[in-house]
């Protein structure tokens, strides 16, 4: 059997021939060398850029000399054009591909050698021990296919029974693979690394299945190596693409999505765990089993029957459908989290139940009296507290089945569960047992040596569950699978069990963060947490209700069982905070860690040592500069150049003046000298001298903070241990890619002086202008300056006078005095490098060229100086070239407006070597389809007569590559235009400063690849072979931090999480990739899937997945702390929580993965606890916040209950519990309410200690001043509203995520937020969000405030206020009283219209877009040019809808229901039984039903007077229909609220417990008819106007036309009670803030808050003309006499029956009602004055010791 990779004894030299294959095609070797021009028209080598040049340059200048080189460029382009012939690669892919292979062995071998480059290229992608290749190769066991054949082995790698064959040892086999790889010809490694590279350049979307992609080389491999080159060999078929790449990528594009009838492509309506996504096709090769599931579609063989050189040709004929399956099931469970995180369940939870139990004694305790306070037996007590073991073997039992669950078995690498479960019967068994027969086969009372015994054996058999199963992974339980025999199951430990492990001081570190974590943690709780509920617990459980009456239906069934169900609400709530608290205690440990770290690198401004800046030019010359001895000059002159270069950048980005350059730079001076002679010395600047340390005495950079940052900075890191810099020659290059979607390229001038909208009152210009006032200043001297060269007649621009100021006014307003093309483009340039575009990111990035070229020139001195200047610049020119590229992967390019096109132009002209690939649609007459290409142009690129240029290479693609969230296909498919040994991913929104670029090198030599000089097929590789480095983070600077109070939290976020947690993270293996500014090993991550993952939805934070791809393949991760770039984040309120939703909805869909699998299963505990804290960990606190804050209220509601009905004990903490409790017949409830305040106090407590990473960072870089600044003003900004609610954002989008499966990629804008937001956009944005359940927490706070005030409700009051207001209080103009009243009218036309006509906004609209997250939409095809309401939803699964949206609905409704039930139940009178259940029925469902009759008795009108009418005299009957409708249900509701008032006496508390009950009630209906019996909703809204138009007939629904109209009955019904709600709350929310409004100066105020922007520097509204001015004053004046004439109805209907009631006698309305509703009416009974709160006081003080005396005398 024939295989070109046969490891035994491999000979390769045979087929290897390369002169032979040369021969094949006409191509003659030997003549070639002698003489090239037989090639010339088939030049593979890019060009463009290089071609510009006066000299003649070569591109691989160390490829050079055919003498030096193990294989010439002439052969290596003889080998790609073979290889084009015998497998039809594209001419662009084979262009494209050769120049990548030859930057990379130029890159290599400038700094070791040609033969060890190639080598070491070889090995990284084929044969080396970390090599992807090699791992796939063994692991599917195809070494011993192409060795012996699969016909002889058996699964587990070992020979069959009657095999004449011996299978080698894996090591044997490996030792061989080495030994055959080293002797590799240097013309089989370059067409091995040639093949692959070729079929990577091809692969467009399966790049992203690296192992399928092994499987294809290893075909291609094969197949040409078998080729008999003396015959003639026959040209295959079909081209490469389409012979294998274009069969797998249509197979993953029909999983994701379907072609309708019109050839329109919709997504399918199915969720991920019915999708096979990219890893489950990428896993199918992995096992030897998967690839004997390769089937042909004609024979129905495999693939592996055919001989390994013939597979190749059949690959076209592969039946994928069959030989793919899911191997992993993303099912929307929140089980995820119980298997994957199973070990942080277990310790909090066993320990929790430690913790509560042993303090729980009355629970367990046989006839507990409190007077005697007896206790429970040693026996029962150990028994109760082995319950731990038993909770930590269900936590076990759950997340075995889960596994059984979503690893399907018939996937080779599914762990065998047959074991586990084994075992965890006999554990469970030996557990429970004992326990069950001691505390339910004996008396809690009976006392046994023999119970004793047994329980004394069960705790420490609990403990030690407790310790093994939170220790050992859960995939290594009884033994880890991965172990079991040599090869059964080494892919899964190749591909998914090769973390890194820690060692040293990180493993350290790991292990001691996280002891003190929970040390910190068991003794704080233990204490502060655990014992609060002691005397909570003591009373509720003993307490006995047995004077209430109760209600109809129930009896006192429940009322009797109030305390339990108190009980059983303090324990949850108490374990929810028992789960919060690890979080709270990891944040403070991993601050001092950090802090520690700064310390000990001294990056921090308090380090003990001095002289960061007198020393800053030493520490250039060794850390910067590489000087070798290369030059002659002395170090102060390369420092100079270097540093001078560093200020006049700054100058020329206007961060600094003329004058303060002069005060910086290195001069030349002239020193007079003996006899008539002088000399020139370099004086260097006072700066470095005066500016000692860092503390910036002086005002040298007053007005110029941006400068003094980032020259303290650099300063600063460089005093800090930085790896040494290799000489520039020997640099390996690099690339920096940059995705862009749809952001801004430039700044237009219309963008600039034109307000954005009618909503804004500024424009850009002028707010860039306040933001940098001396950066302006520098731009206009700098113009005025540049206009003086020009025109030289003109006299000076310093002017003084009044006159010569005006004349200089249009500088100062717009930049320019004359609007030429060139002054034009200076202040758009300087406005865009101001803003967050891709002219700052690229213009940043650049610097890295401009750092290369002065790093050359500065190394190379004696040389530049002895050439001309022209070719001195060339060179340097040459060398960037080399080194590095930028390329600008532009999804839209094809889309590009022609201003954008214009902005793209410009850019090329400005940096001709950038590089922009985009995709090319090109519509092809031969297939019938579209065509896709991938392009790529830069500034040498031809311009064509349409104005575009001609690409580079055009690559033609298999479809659209765009089929997941965007970004991760747009990186992917520009992946094969990068160059270079590493890749820098960068968003286009950030930025990058010179002195940055120059530390590059250093940050190289963190990948610890620069210096190897080893042959990396020596034999010996269990020595000293450490797992790559994958990925280096890089710290980022936010300098959009001074933008407002919104910029700065944001940056606040970024800065804490990038620098302070990443330090952290890194040390102790816990940071993974997100996306930017990391730098990347190329190699590794090319050949493991590329730099993200790209199945839709599910991948949606794509960034990280290579993160966790890289370390679970074996990739280390490193931080860097010496080098920053700048990023850009959102400014606007709506734009952060855009942001905010997809991070939360992205980590709902990280929990579902594969890869959390992976790693919360094989991860040791501390790695485990870092990974989880970091990153799922803190979503999760988020959900637990809001968790809490729900109980506690609900907690505090029953618990007011309880109060308000009953006689309260007095209390003091020092008084025994043993004594009387005093009145007689109290409930010693003070106990429950000191919990209550005692856990809010902690909860404010975490809250702020949530600051002190930010505090610590600011205090540890810019000192303690600052960093008190600093938070004083987010604070005073009202910052803590806004984290409020951001909490609550993440919170909701993870459980949305994980309940409908809502996660999509949301554009966030990155503009300023300088526009004010009209009302109805935030109420129909965040009223699902926040609004709606607000509004429930206020009715229950409102009714606990009122029947038990406590001070410390007043936190639960401010976190309501800061989910209601927040919206509006960051909303820029919100307060303005013209724009509130004239807002109005917008609010008002929102909530009416879209019922005649199709409206882009509409209350409409909103609802229907709600109510599609429930039911899904319908894929049905729309008519051609419709609008659309909808986009395409997914159906959630019934299940998750009843469970999450349902579920946790009916339990809140439930809770309230009892709070209200027992308000009612008259405790200590003696008054009739009430029928409180139909009364709450009444006002529950009555208005429901109101509406039902009312929508039928209105439908005629809509059927037959709307049709007529509305087509002949007044278009907008139905509008008027649907508003009249809505009205009449509105005020429906309100008689209703006004019945449940009355049937309540007239009391105000209990009214409002139960009119929320009643709304949840409402609410609970309408999202179990929505989940269960509503249809997919129809994406456009022609189904709600044929509701009230009648046009059934007309409305183009088809045979929808039969069921849409009950479908729409039913929806109506429930529009009418969401109407009337919307409707009252929306008037509410707007009269809250009539305060505001009319404060003085309010709109100054909040601008001040919101944009740090004193008065003075505020800018003016908007000026209009008068007769305009007027008409707007007008308006807004009768819009807020409207809006009060409608409040003041709303509440004259809604309190006028109280107050006739209080004029005419509360009987005025029960003597006038019919009898059937007699029985609604709560009973008057008989007010005690001392029950409740009211008339206690809680006694903390003893002031009379004889009472103390008296009561213990009464003992």
């Amino acid at each position: 059997m024939f295989s070109a990779l046969k490891t035994p004894f491999i000979t390769t030299g045979r087929w290897a021939d390369i002169k032979r294959v040369g021969n094949l095609y006409g191509y003659d070797p030997n003549s070639a060398l002698d003489d090239e021009s037989s090639l010339l028209n088939q030049k593979l080598a890019e060009g463009g850029i290089f071609d510009t040049f006066d000299n003649n340059y070569d591109p691989y200048p160390t490829w050079a000399s055919d003498d030096e080189v193990p294989i010439s460029k002439l052969k290596i382009q003889i080998i790609f054009n073979q290889l084009q012939e015998i497998f039809h690669f594209q001419p662009s892919n084979i262009r494209n591909m050769f120049d990548y292979l030859m930057k990379l062995l130029d890159s290599r071998a400038s700094r070791m050698g040609p033969h060890l480059a190639l080598q070491s290229l070889h090995a990284d992608y084929i044969g080396g021990i970390n090599a992807n290749f090699r791992k796939w190769y063994f692991a599917s066991q195809l070494d011993l296919d192409d060795s012996i054949g699969f016909e002889n082995i058996s699964y587990n790698g070992t020979a069959k029974r009657h095999s004449p064959y011996t299978v080698p040892m894996l090591s044997v086999a490996q030792k061989r693979w080495t030994e055959n790889m080293n002797a590799l010809s240097p013309d089989d490694a370059t067409v091995h690394l040639a093949l692959y590279l070729l079929c990577w350049g091809e692969a467009n979307n399966i790049r992203m299945i690296p192992e399928c992609l092994c499987f294809i080389f290893k075909c291609c491999n094969d197949y040409y190596y078998s080729l008999d080159l003396s015959k003639s060999i026959p040209s295959p078929e079909r081209p490469f693409l389409d012979h294998i790449i274009t069969p797998l990528y249509q197979f993953h594009f029909n999983q994701m999505y379907a072609i309708n009838s019109k050839g329109e492509t919709i997504p399918r309506n199915i969720d991920h765990d019915k999708i096979l996504g990219y890893d489950d096709m990428n896993q199918l090769f992995w096992y030897r089993k998967g690839l004997e599931r390769i089937v042909l579609q004609s024979s129905k063989r495999t693939i592996l029957s055919f001989p390994p050189a013939e597979r190749y040709i059949h690959l076209h004929n592969i039946e994928w459908s069959r030989a793919f399956f899911k191997t992993y099931y993303e099912s929307r469970t929140s089980l995820h989290s119980v298997l994957n995180f199973n070990r942080v369940w277990s310790i909090h939870v066993c320990v929790f139940w430690l913790y509560t139990s042993f303090n729980s004694p009355t629970l367990y305790t046989s006839d507990y009296d409190y007077r005697r306070d007896n206790q429970p037996t040693a026996s029962a007590r150990l028994a109760v507290l082995s319950i731990a073991g038993s909770i930590c073997l269900f936590l076990n039992w759950i997340a075995v089945i889960a596994e059984i669950k979503f690893v399907p078995r018939k996937w080779p690498g599914a762990e065998s569960m047959i074991p586990k479960l084994l075992l965890l019967l006999i554990l469970t068994l030996v557990q429970v047992a004992p326990i069950v027969y001691i505390l339910f086969f004996n008396s809690l009372d009976y006392q046994d040596m023999f119970l004793l015994i047994i329980s004394i054996f069960e705790f420490i058999l609990s403990i030690a569950i407790i310790f093994y199963f939170s220790i050992v992974p859960f995939g290594a339980l009884f033994g880890s699978y991965m172990s079991k025999g040599e090869r059964t199951y080494l892919p899964s430990k190749y591909f998914t069990g090769s973390v890194p492990k820690l060692k040293g001081k990180a493993e350290l570190a790991s292990i001691g963060l996280w002891v003190c974590v929970f040390l910190s943690k068991f003794i704080e709780t233990y204490f502060f947490l655990t014992l609060s509920i002691r005397d909570s617990v003591r009373e509720l459980s003993t307490l006995e209700i047995n004077t209430c009456i109760g209600e109809t239906y129930f009896g006192d069934l429940l009322c009797k069982r109030q305390p339990l169900i108190l009980l059983v609400l303090l324990f949850s709530t108490d374990l929810i905070l028992f789960l919060l608290d690890t979080y709270l205690w990891f944040i403070i440990w991993n601050t001092l860690f950090s802090v520690c770290i700064s310390f000990s690198i001294g990056i921090s401004i308090l380090t003990p040592w001095r002289n960061i800046f007198s020393r800053l030019p030493k520490r250039i010359y060794s850390k910067i500069i590489n000087d070798n001895g290369s030059t002659s000059m002395k170090s102060k002159q390369l420092v100079s150049q270097l540093w001078n270069s560093i200020i006049i950048s700054m100058y020329r980005e206007h961060l600094l003046s003329i004058d303060h350059v002069n005060k910086l730079i290195y001069q030349q001076i002239i020193v007079p000298g003996q006899q008539d002679t002088s000399e020139q010395i370099l004086k260097e600047p006072t700066f470095f001298v005066s500016q000692e340390d860092h503390a910036l005495k002086t005002s040298l950079f007053k007005g110029h903070k941006e400068a003094e940052r980032r020259i303290t900075f650099f300063a600063q890191t460089l005093s800090t241990p930085i790896p040494e810099s290799i000489g520039i020659e020997k640099m390996p290059s690099f690339s920096v890619l940059i995705p862009h979607y749809a952001e801004k390229i430039s700044l237009s001038l219309r963008e600039i002086i034109k307000e954005e909208d009618e909503n804004s009152q500024l424009t850009l210009l002028e707010y860039l202008k306040q933001l940098h006032p001396a950066e302006w200043v520098n731009f206009v001297e700098d113009t005025k300056i540049l206009a003086e060269e020009i025109n030289s007649s003109e006299d000076s621009f310093s002017k003084s006078s009044i006159k010569d100021r005006l004349i200089d006014l249009p500088y100062y307003t717009v930049g320019f005095k004359t609007a030429t093309p060139e002054y034009i483009l200076r202040t758009r340039i300087w406005a865009s490098l101001r803003t967050q575009t891709l002219y700052r990111t690229v213009s940043g990035f650049m610097n890295y060229s401009r750092a290369i070229k002065l790093l050359h020139d500065i190394e190379n001195k004696d040389i530049a100086d002895s050439s001309d200047s022209n070719k001195r610049l060339e060179e340097a020119s040459i060398m960037a070239l080399r080194k590095f590229r930028m390329v600008v992967s532009m999804q839209r390019f094809h889309k590009s407006s022609p201003e954008q096109r214009e902005s793209k132009e410009t850019l090329l002209r400005a940096y001709p070597e950038l590089q922009i690939a985009y995709l090319e649609e090109r519509y092809c007459e031969d297939r019938g389809c579209l065509e896709y290409y991938a392009c790529l142009i830069d500034g040498s690129c031809e311009i064509l007569e349409d104005g575009e240029r001609k690409p580079k290479y055009r690559i033609r693609l298999s479809g659209n590559p765009i089929i997941g969230d965007g970004k991760s296909d747009n990186q992917n498919h520009a992946l094969i235009f990068c160059r270079g040994e590493y890749i820098q991913l960068i968003d286009a929104n950030q930025d990058n400063y010179l002195e940055e670029c120059l530390k590059v090198r250093n940050i190289f030599s963190e990948f610890e690849e620069l210096n190897s000089t080893d042959d990396p097929y020596c034999l010996d590789e269990d020595t000293n072979n450490p797992n790559p480095v994958a990925i280096i983070g890089a710290r980022e600077y936010i300098f959009s931090e001074n933008v407002g109070v919104l910029g700065d939290v944001a940056a606040g976020k970024e800065q804490t999480f990038g620098t302070l947690s990443a330090r952290t993270l890194a040390l102790i293996g816990g940071k993974l990739h997100y996306g930017h500014p990391d730098f990347l090993n190329s190699v590794f991550m090319t050949t493991r899937g590329g730099v993200s993952k790209g199945q839709k939805s599910l991948h949606l934070n794509e960034d990280i997945y290579a993160g966790m791809n890289a370390l679970l393949r074996g990739g280390r991760i490193k931080h860097s702390e010496y080098l920053q770039c700048g990023k850009g984040r959102d400014l606007g309120f709506g734009s952060i929580l855009n942001f905010t939703s997809k991070i939360g909805s992205g980590m709902g869909e990280q929990m579902l993965s594969r890869e959390y699998f992976y790693l919360g299963t094989q991860l040791p505990l501390d790695r485990l606890l870092s990974f989880y804290y970091a990153h799922a960990g803190f979503h999760l606190n988020n959900m637990f916040i809001f968790l809490t804050i729900n109980l506690f209220i609900l907690f505090s509601a029953n618990l007011a209950a309880l109060v308000k009905n009953s006689l309260v004990c007095s209390y003091h903490k020092n008084i025994p519990i043993t004594d009387p409790k005093s009145p007689e017949g109290c409930f010693n409830l003070v106990v429950v309410i000191l919990w209550l305040q005692r856990c809010v106090v902690s909860i404010i407590l975490v809250f702020f200690i949530s600051f002190i990473p930010l505090f610590v960072q600011e205090v540890t870089e810019r000192g303690i001043g600052k960093a008190v600044t600093r938070l004083s003003k987010q604070l005073a900004s009202f910052s803590i509203f806004f984290e409020v609610f951001v909490c609550k954002i993440y919170a909701n989008s993870l459980l949305n995520n994980l309940s409908t499966g809502s996660a999509k990629y949301i554009a966030t804008g990155r503009g300023f937020a300088t526009t004010r937001m009209p009302f109805s956009v935030l109420y129909s944005k965040f009223s699902t969000v926040s609004l709606h359940e607000a509004s429930i927490l206020f009715f229950l706070l409102l009714f606990t405030s009122i029947s038990m005030w406590r001070t410390v409700l007043i936190y639960f009051w401010f976190t309501i206020t800061a989910l209601v207001i927040s919206p509006f209080l960051f909303n820029p103009n919100q307060f303005a009283p013209q724009s509130f009243f004239l807002d109005y009218r917008k609010t008002l036309q929102w909530l009416f219209k879209g019922n005649s006509k199709w409206q882009q906004e509409s209350w409409i609209g909103y609802v229907r877009n709600n109510r599609a997250l429930y039911t899904g939409s319908k894929r049905k095809e729309v008519k051609l040019g419709e609008n659309i309401d909808l986009g395409y939803l997914n159906k959630p699964s019934i299940i998750n809808l009843l469970l999450t949206q349902v579920g946790t609905h009916l339990l809140k409704t439930l809770i309230v229901f009892n709070a209200y039930l027992f308000s009612n139940s008259q405790l200590n009178t003696g008054a009739l039984r009430v029928n409180t259940i139909m009364r709450l029925a009444v006002c529950s469902l009555g208005p429901i039903a109101v509406n039902i009759v009312l929508l039928l008795l209105l439908q005629p009108l809509s059927l037959i007077i709307a049709p007529l009418v509305s087509s002949t005299c007044w278009k907008s009957f139905p509008s008027v229909l649907a508003a009249i409708t809505r009205i009449l249900g509105l005020l429906n509701h309100i008689l209703f609220f006004n019945l449940l008032w009355m049937f309540q006496n007239w009391e105000l508390a209990t009214t409002v417990l139960g009119f929320c009950c009643s709304c949840l009630i409402e609410s609970l209906l309408f999202r179990l008819v929505t989940s269960l019996f509503l249809t997919s909703e129809f994406r456009h809204g022609r189904t709600n106007r044929a509701w009230w138009s009648g046009k059934w007939i007309t409305s183009g629904l088809g045979f929808n036309v039969l069921s849409q109209p009950v479908r729409e009955y039913f929806c109506k019904v429930i529009e009418q009670s969401l109407f009337a709600a919307d409707f009252i709350y929306v008037h509410i929310l707007l009269f809250l803030q009539i305060p505001i409004v009319l404060t003085p100066f309010i709109d100054s105020i909040h601008s001040l808050m919101l944009f740090w922007l004193p008065p003075s520097k505020q800018l003016k509204p908007q000026l209009f003309p008068m007769r305009n001015s007027k008409r707007k004053r007008t308006h807004a004046q009768l819009l807020s006499v409207l809006f009060l004439l409608i409040l003041s109805l709303q509440v004259a209907l809604i309190i006028g029956p109280y107050i006739i009631s209080i004029v005419y006698g509360n009987e005025v309305f029960r003597e006038n009602m019919p009898e059937i509703f007699q029985q609604l009416f709560q009973p008057i009974a008989y007010k005690n004055p001392n029950l409740g709160l009211k008339s206690h006081s809680i006694i903390t003080d003893i002031s009379n010791m004889d009472t103390v005396n008296a009561r213990k005398d009464n003992r």
